[in-house]
């Protein structure tokens, strides 16, 4: 099994606000570590953001729609580190999306770690 460590940016998310981005969908035969989750609010105003984690994987289990945050301020100018040290573990088609209180106002940078499944 190859580990292949992985960034994946994205500026100026979401297209519109209310609507979840997709920043992340783990790829075929992949399970994918959640390394850590920045969010920089790049308007001159506080937002509010979401990160919701989106599994429909099921083996013993049925997997759904979750946040791991909601509503989370973040002040002008200012980043959010999500993941604060913690590892989160996406299975085969699961999407990590981002919201915002405003279109085109969040900048996000995440790192993963990709395991041949």
């Amino acid at each position: 099994m190859a580990n292949t460590f992985k960034i994946k940016t994205h500026t100026a998310m979401p297209d519109t606000a209310g609507t979840p981005l997709t920043l992340y969908t783990v790829p075929s035969s992949k399970t994918a570590i959640v390394l850590g989750l920045m969010l920089c609010n790049i308007d001159t105003s506080q937002r509010t953001v979401d990160v919701q984690i989106v599994s429909d994987t099921s083996d013993t289990e049925t997997n759904e729609t979750v946040f791991a945050i909601k509503d989370a301020p973040i002040p002008a100018g200012s980043t959010l580190e999500v993941m604060g040290g913690n590892k989160v573990v996406l299975q085969t088609t699961d999407i990590l999306k981002i919201d915002c209180d405003v279109a085109d106002k969040i900048d996000a940078t995440l790192s993963i770690m990709e395991i041949d499944v």
